[in-house]
């Protein structure tokens, strides 16, 4: 089932988990914002990453979970975001489900996460259970110095349309696809455009680019790329490749099933960075002038990290983040 949310409203949070959410009625009006302002001193805002990560615990996730909440004390954070996939492996079966409470409340219980979290599932009636739960399909969230747009990937890739009867998603509200393809894409180049903050960042599910199982998704190349591209886009951040990768392009996963042994190293092998077939997280730090990204492994283990200007002029970031995995996409702009 599809849920309304209000799209005029500016709302505040205190603690936010970002959903990606998988169907979503369409609204023609522009995306909803949420406003947060960070209380740190020099106004710096930072958050951890996480996708594709709801396994009741099972695949490493409640030890993700606990090394997120480790990193969130030490580091301090002001939310989290999930790239989508939450609940495997049919989603929720109503707001009732337990799934939500076990894979979700019961896991994350660390204090340093009982903050706001973004997530999946649309249904309103979920924050009355956990209020942590944060959900719309295509949103922002304003801070001052950035600007994250969430955008729904799915009604961009082909193959969840050329096979209907193999799908689990209702359509009712996302048909005809190509108005609301159309819709998503004026309205993600208006939020870009409107922003005044000196970095934007935008989160979606699917990749980018990926040398992951998965690999580049086409319809996300051809139909967003472009958008990011012409509004210097600092960061894309995605899941659905249940790994931890940095892409850029020069030219210009929270405990999840990983270890896939899929990769296409040949595919983007002068903009590959980084790439881990394993699971964990990421945590980002973002003042004025600069960025610090860094991903952890299972054992809270920093593993990668990158530190950039907001003037990398202008480097684009593509990072996967599946609940164990996470997958960025940063790029340089000429």
């Amino acid at each position: 089932m599809a849920y309304n949310f209000c799209s005029s409203s500016i709302l505040k949070w205190s603690f936010l988990i970002t959903c990606i959410c998988l169907h979503t009625a369409r609204n023609l009006a522009q995306f909803p914002r949420i406003e947060h302002a960070s209380t740190k001193n020099g106004g710096s805002v930072s958050f951890l990453v996480v996708g594709d990560w709801g396994r009741g615990g099972n695949f490493n996730q409640s030890k993700v979970a606990t090394q997120m909440g480790e990193i969130g004390n030490k580091l301090g954070i002001d939310f989290v975001i999930s790239t989508g996939d939450n609940f495997y492996y049919t989603g929720l079966k109503g707001v009732n489900d337990p799934i939500f409470k076990k894979s979700f409340t019961n896991i994350y219980t660390a204090t340093s996460l009982q903050i706001p979290c973004t997530g999946a599932q649309l249904s309103p009636a979920l924050r009355k259970i956990d209020n942590r739960w944060h959900c719309m399909r295509n949103f922002i969230v304003e801070t001052g110095i950035l600007d994250i747009v969430f955008i729904d990937t799915t009604p961009f890739v082909d193959m969840y349309f050329e096979n209907p009867k193999n799908q689990r998603f209702d359509w009712k509200d996302v048909l005809p696809r190509g108005k609301y393809m159309s819709y998503l894409s004026k309205n993600l180049d208006l939020a870009l455009k409107k922003s005044e903050a000196p970095w934007k960042i935008v989160v979606g599910h699917h990749t980018m680019k990926s040398i992951g199982s998965h690999g580049d998704t086409e319809e996300i190349v051809t139909h967003l790329l472009p958008i990011l591209e012409e509004n210097k886009v600092k960061m894309y951040i995605n899941g659905h490749d249940h790994c931890l990768e940095h892409l850029s392009n020069q030219d210009g996963g929270g405990g999840s099933k990983a270890w896939k042994n899929n990769i296409h190293y040949k595919n983007h092998n002068d903009s590959t960075h980084f790439y881990y077939d394993g699971q964990g997280f990421m945590y980002v730090e973002i003042t004025y002038e600069k960025a610090k990204i860094a991903f952890y492994d299972v054992s809270g283990k920093p593993i990668y990290k990158i530190n950039t200007m907001v003037n990398f002029t202008e480097s684009r970031v593509y990072t996967t983040t599946h609940s164990i995995h996470i997958h960025m996409y940063v790029w340089d702009y000429v």
